[in-house]
């Protein structure tokens, strides 16, 4: 399992500084058959300035969730780190 990628990814207008609301689509890969899952997640920037990310799934899906979702927290660190999210 391998995250490809997260399209469309739209930043929701939030009025807390800290935290930032996003929703898009996550295109994941389960050997070598690309699926794309809706998500909504949020990026927490706490006191100590350490980032929490949070994940739900819009949809229903028939795979593991706990190692989905720590792999695609992982990867939205990367993503926000890197600047690849929208402002």
């Amino acid at each position: 399992m391998n995250i490809i990628s997260i399209k469309d990814a739209i930043r929701k207008d939030v009025p807390i500084y800290y935290r930032k609301l996003y929703t898009g689509i996550a295109v994941i890969d389960f050997d070598n058959k690309q699926t794309d899952f809706r998500i909504d997640f949020a990026i927490e920037i706490k006191p100590t300035g350490a980032k929490e990310v949070t994940v739900n799934f819009l949809e229903e899906i028939d795979f593991p969730l706990i190692p989905i979702s720590k792999k695609l927290k992982q990867f939205i660190i990367e993503l926000d780190y890197d600047g690849g999210l929208p402002d």
